[in-house]
């Protein structure tokens, strides 16, 4: 797969560590320039040395549902690697845990602002930058839990499923030039995720018909896949990347 992304240039918003940063590996891997977004310098600055460095990689810091951060992200893309052609959005928050009679409103309206306003803001941002001329591709990532009932998580589950729902509109309107496609991951060994598992990974890992729990690279493949020449003729799909755990009734 090496150089199938040669010429092209990614956002992967989130890309500090975990599922961001092992998409956005892949990526440079594949020979894409990428700039990644998060919120700290620091952890970006060494994610970008990890990346291989300012030839392969760049990166602004702010808050993905910040209007001004996201232009100057786009921007960016743009004057340092001459064009945008892909798009992660991969930015997620759950500050919430419990049940819905227990939700934090405040708390829920920002999950909405963040895992769905935002894509569409990054997406608006792009198009009218660069995809809306030139065409591109976008991969949203949602969850599992966008696609079951999660008890817990309920709200980030609902925001999940709006993200998905939003992805099959996009697809509608902005095709034939733009494809937009997701993946619905289940749980990923990632620091994002670890009250799911931490202290009882065997016993979580049980329920999946494979055996283990994801890692990031398991869900950077697949978003490599879904902004390829190779899945040219997939748009609003929704790829599931977990372990066989729905098919076993869990989520």
């Amino acid at each position: 797969m090496a150089g199938r992304f040669e010429g092209r240039t990614a956002i992967v918003t989130g890309a500090s560590r975990g599922i961001g940063l092992a998409i956005a590996q892949r990526l440079v891997d594949d020979g894409a320039r990428v700039v990644i977004t998060a919120r700290k310098p620091d952890a970006l600055e060494q994610a970008v040395a990890e990346l291989g460095g300012p030839e392969h990689a760049t990166f602004v810091a702010g808050h993905a549902d910040d209007a001004e951060h996201q232009a100057e992200t786009v921007a960016t893309a743009i004057e340092t690697f001459g064009s945008l052609d892909l798009l992660v959005n991969n930015t997620g928050i759950n500050p919430t845990y419990g049940p819905l009679m227990g939700l934090d409103l405040a708390a829920a309206r920002k999950m909405v602002e963040v895992n769905c306003l935002s894509p569409i803001a990054w997406i608006q941002q792009a198009h009218r930058a660069w995809m809306g001329e030139h065409g591109g591709a976008v991969v949203n990532v949602a969850s599992v839990g966008g696609l079951r009932p999660a008890p817990g998580i309920a709200m980030y589950g609902g925001t999940k499923a709006m993200l998905i729902h939003l992805t099959e509109e996009l697809a509608v309107e902005l095709g034939p030039t733009i494809r937009v496609n997701a993946v619905a991951p289940a749980v990923v060994k990632t620091k994002f995720a670890t009250a799911l598992y931490e202290g009882r990974e065997e016993q979580v890992a049980a329920t999946y018909p494979l055996k283990r729990l994801g890692v990031p690279d398991d869900v950077g493949s697949v978003v490599a896949f879904l902004l390829s020449g190779d899945a040219g003729w997939m748009t609003g799909q929704t790829l599931v990347i977990d372990g066989g755990l729905l098919l076993a009734g869990g989520v």
